[in-house]
This record gives C-alpha cells, sequence and structure tokens, in this order.
C-alpha cells in the first residue's frame, strides 16, 4: 500500500477507534446553547452581521471599582489556596448569608469553586439520586446529570401559575417515586422566567421536601438581582436539607471571574466532605487574587449597596417595559421579579406562527427569528420545556450598562428610569424587542 494510502486508512481508523472509545453518555449531549448562541452571535458580527445579542445571559454592569480594586491589590498572590477556599473568603459568605437571610451557616461547611457552574456539577456528581427540576429551568442542569449518569425529572409547571414549582407537583412526584432519592435544584429569581416565590410558596415546597427526604440546592446566583431587595431562601423553612449556593457573575458583574460558593448545614456535612475530595482531584482551588477579591463583595458596604439598588431599579424598569411590549404582541409572559429573563410564549394568532409557515419548534422559531431580524434568542425547549411550544428565553443584556448606571446617579432616591431613559440608555434591547415585537405583527 502506498504510503499516503497507508497514511489516509490510519487516521480513519484512529478516527473509528478514538470515537469507539466515546462515553455514550457524552456522545449524546450539544455544546451549552447558552454558549453556542454567544458564540454563533459572535461569529455573524464579525461576518459583519447587525446581531441583537438576547441569547447569552451576561450582566451588562461593570465589575463594581471597589472589586476591581481589590483584586489588583491581590494580583501578586500566587500561592494554592485551600481547597475548600480562602478562610477569609468563607467567612464573608457565611456572614453575607447571615446578614442578608438571617441563616446562620458555618464557615467550615462552606466550598468555594470555580463558579457555581462547577460546584453544582460535582454536588450531582457525589450525590447519588436522581435529579428534580422544574420545567423551564437553566439549561446546565440536566446535561450535567446526563454527565455524572443521573436520572432527570423535569416537574410541570404553568404559564398560569408563572411556571414556578408547586408543593403539589413536587409531592406527586415523589409520592410516584417512593424510595428514590431526590435532588432538588431551585433557583430564583429564574432563570430562564424572571421570577420569584413567595414566602407561603417556598413553606409548601419546603415541607414536602422535608416529608420526603429531598436535599434542595437552592441557586441564588440572582438573588442580589430581586427587583424588592427582599430575596429570601428556602433555606429559612428547610435548613437542614438546603444547600445555598451564590456567587458573583450576576448581581457583581463577573461572570468571567469564575468564583462561587456552596454552604450547608451540618446534617450535609458528608455532601461538603464528598465534594471537597473532588475538587482536590479536579480544580484543586480558585484563584488567589479573585478569591482575596470576592471577600470584599460578599462583605457589602454603601457602594455595593448603591451599586446593587441602582442594577435593581435599571433592571425592574427595563423588565417591565419588555414584558409589556412582548404582551402587545400577544405573548404569555410572567411579570419579572428580579434578574434580567423573560421567557415569552407565543401562540398561533401571530401571523408569522400560522398556516403552512408556521415554525415546527421553539428552536426552529429562534433559526427564523435570527435569521430575518438579526434578534438572537434560545428556545424554550433549551430549557426542559415541548420542543412544539413556541416559547423563547430573551435575556435583556444587549446595552452599556456602566453608562446607563453612570447616568442613574442623577436620579433621586426612588425614582424609576422611565421608557425615555430606557430608549436612550438601553437602545440595543429595546429595538431587539421592537423587531421581534414587528416581526410577529406582520402581515
Amino acid at each position: 500500500m502506498p504510503d499516503r494510502a497507508r497514511q489516509a486508512s490510519g487516521a480513519a481508523q484512529g478516527t473509528r477507534l478514538g470515537q469507539s472509545r466515546l462515553d455514550p453518555l457524552i456522545a449524546g449531549l450539544s455544546p451549552s446553547a447558552t454558549l453556542a448562541i454567544n458564540e454563533l452571535s459572535a461569529d455573524l458580527i464579525a461576518a459583519g452581521r447587525d446581531v441583537i445579542r438576547l441569547g447569552l445571559g451576561q450582566s451588562p454592569f461593570p465589575v463594581p471599582a471597589p472589586v476591581v480594586a481589590a483584586l489588583q491589590r491581590h494580583a501578586h498572590e500566587k500561592a494554592y489556596l485551600p481547597v475548600r477556599g480562602l478562610p477569609a473568603l468563607r467567612d464573608a459568605f457565611a456572614d453575607y448569608l447571615q446578614r442578608t437571610e438571617g441563616l446562620s451557616y458555618d464557615p467550615g461547611l462552606v466550598l468555594v469553586g470555580p463558579g457555581t457552574k462547577e460546584l453544582i456539577f460535582l454536588l450531582q456528581l457525589v450525590h447519588a439520586g436522581d435529579l428534580l427540576v422544574p420545567s423551564p429551568s437553566w439549561v446546565s442542569y440536566a446535561p450535567q446529570a446526563a454527565i455524572a449518569g443521573r436520572r432527570v425529572h423535569w416537574l410541570d409547571t404553568r404559564f398560569s401559575q408563572g411556571l414556578r414549582l408547586t408543593a403539589a407537583v413536587l409531592q406527586a412526584h415523589c409520592e410516584n417515586n417512593p424510595g428514590r432519592p431526590g435532588l432538588l435544584i431551585l433557583n430564583y429569581p429564574c432563570n430562564p422566567t424572571g421570577v420569584t416565590y413567595s414566602a407561603e410558596q417556598l413553606q409548601g415546597i419546603a415541607e414536602v421536601a422535608r416529608r420526603f427526604g429531598v436535599v434542595v440546592l437552592s441557586d441564588e446566583i440572582y438573588s442580589g438581582l430581586d427587583f424588592g431587595g427582599h430575596h429570601q431562601s428556602i433555606a429559612r423553612y428547610y435548613p437542614e436539607g438546603t444547600i445555598i449556593s451564590n456567587g458573583l457573575s450576576k448581581w457583581c458583574g463577573a461572570g468571567g471571574w469564575r468564583i462561587g460558593a456552596c454552604a450547608f448545614p451540618e446534617e450535609l456535612d458528608w455532601l461538603a466532605q464528598a465534594m471537597a475530595t473532588v475538587a482536590s482531584e479536579t480544580f484543586t482551588a480558585v484563584s488567589a487574587p479573585i478569591q482575596h477579591a470576592a471577600v470584599l463583595a460578599f462583605e457589602g458596604g454603601d457602594e455595593m449597596e448603591l451599586y446593587l439598588d441602582r442594577s435593581r431599579c435599571l433592571l425592574k424598569s427595563l423588565m417591565g417595559y419588555a414584558a409589556r411590549r412582548l404582551r402587545a404582541s400577544g405573548a404569555t409572559v410572567a411579570e419579572p421579579q428580579g434578574g434580567f429573563y423573560l421567557f415569552p410564549r407565543f401562540c398561533d394568532t401571530n401571523a408569522h406562527l400560522s398556516g403552512s409557515a408556521r415554525p415546527l419548534t421553539s428552536g426552529h422559531l429562534c433559526r427564523e427569528l435570527l435569521e430575518q431580524t438579526g434578534v438572537a434568542a434560545l428556545p424554550g425547549s433549551d430549557f426542559g420545556r415541548p420542543p412544539e411550544e413556541l416559547s423563547l428565553r430573551l435575556a435583556a443584556v444587549h446595552f452599556d450598562g456602566e453608562a446607563a448606571l453612570s447616568a442613574m446617579a442623577e436620579f433621586s432616591e426612588g425614582t424609576a428610569p422611565d421608557d425615555e431613559f430606557l430608549r436612550g440608555y438601553c437602545q440595543p434591547t429595546l429595538r431587539g424587542l421592537d423587531l421581534l415585537s414587528d416581526w410577529l405583527d406582520e402581515h
């Protein structure tokens, strides 16, 4: 056999051998939907397309100046830190939960990781139970469960109830799956819906979880962006069975810094120990300078509170405007209560969604929307909704958050931005909403 042919044959054989060694659980996965839409949008922009990026949920606001300054001061730190995290940071996170929630967690039971995403994956890896998630939920919970070899149960929600999980639905699932340990992930203010839970709703879910021994991970990454500033953790009502995760990516604008933390009750120390063991064999420790800077972020202070107040005030006005604009075009959308997401569902009364040209799935809808309007969004099916349901997740983050927050310095306390302010400082997002709504309204 000629050398070139032999090389080609060997390369092909190598490809087949490589594929044969790929775990079937991994082979069936696709890249993260949120990251994929971000990369596609970047490619289209590089090719000269005008794209309004409402896909990736990245905070539009800058990292607060004091936190950036703290990072600069500690840039020289180069030592490996303890696997569980910098002691000062673990203290600061425990104090943060005491200050904001009135909850007492032992700093020794805090685990710091390179983002809450990694910590949530480690939790699924060490907890040998089924994953329970409301539909819709963040795109990575279920794929992480698949990687860890866990079963996923999507818990039904209804648009009439704001797509919130109810105690009744959780109870029905537990009764139908007796004896199976469960891990419930409850994220609120919610990605992708923007809704949160009342104290009564949390109490009901907590009672069911306690009765059936369900471990709850309260993913509170958006807690600082609760529009009322009064986020309540389910751990208030189920302290012995709730793990709290939080980080700096959303309410502190530091997504790319990759730092998060989990706090465990004493009753779940065994999970904390198991996760720390796995962490020691995987990421070892989070970047030292970033951990030092995170101490200041969790300690808070007047400047941090002012930053959060302005962020919440602006987002409340923007998200309220967005919900009204979508409803005017026939969408069903829950009233947003925190964060920067909307989850509209469209019906067949819209011209583009009726007749023979109707998109078959939410994925088709997203592709048509991007191709015809330049608006990038994510399909509801990526979040656990039926593919035929024409729902989307929109992240209202395409604007200059630094300029908008600076302009709000002229506002008196308690004054909300009006529509004119939003048109001036949040124009790309508003233009995306207009393009989407006009596309749906066309005849």
